[in-house]
C-alpha cells in the first residue's frame, strides 16, 4: 500500500510540476503514472550503475555530480515514455531537483507517526 501511495504522490507532483515549469510537458495523468513507475524502475536499476561509474567524478565535485546523474535519469525517462517531454538538460536538472525536494516534503508530511 505504501508503494502505491508513493507512486500516486509522485505522479501528482509530476503533473503539478509540468503545469508550473515551462520546459516539462505531460499529456495526461496516466502518462504521469507511467513516468512515476519508469522513474522508480530507472532509479532502482540504472542509477546505481551510473553512480558506480561516475563515483570518482562525484567525489571530485563534492557530490554535485549527483544532480547531473538525476538529470540523466529524467532524460532517460523522457526517452522511454511517450507523452512526457523535457526540453533540454537544464530543464531536466531543475525538474529533478524540484521533484526530489517536493517528494521529500510530501513524504515527510504523510508519514505515519508511531
Amino acid at each position: 500500500m505504501d508503494l502505491l501511495l508513493r507512486i500516486l504522490i509522485t505522479s501528482s507532483l509530476v503533473m503539478i510540476l509540468s503545469y508550473v515549469m515551462k520546459g516539462v510537458h505531460v499529456d495526461e495523468f496516466t502518462t504521469a503514472l507511467t513516468v512515476a513507475i519508469v522513474l522508480g524502475l530507472l532509479n532502482f536499476f540504472v542509477k546505481p550503475i551510473l553512480l558506480l561509474f561516475t563515483f570518482p567524478l562525484t567525489i571530485l565535485t563534492l557530490g554535485l555530480f549527483y544532480f547531473v546523474v538525476n538529470a540523466i535519469i529524467i532524460l532517460l525517462c523522457d526517452h522511454f515514455v511517450d507523452g512526457f517531454d523535457v526540453n533540454g538538460f537544464w530543464n531536466a536538472l531543475l525538474f529533478s531537483i524540484v521533484l526530489s525536494l517536493s517528494q521529500s516534503l510530501v513524504y515527510k508530511l504523510t508519514e505515519d507517526k508511531k
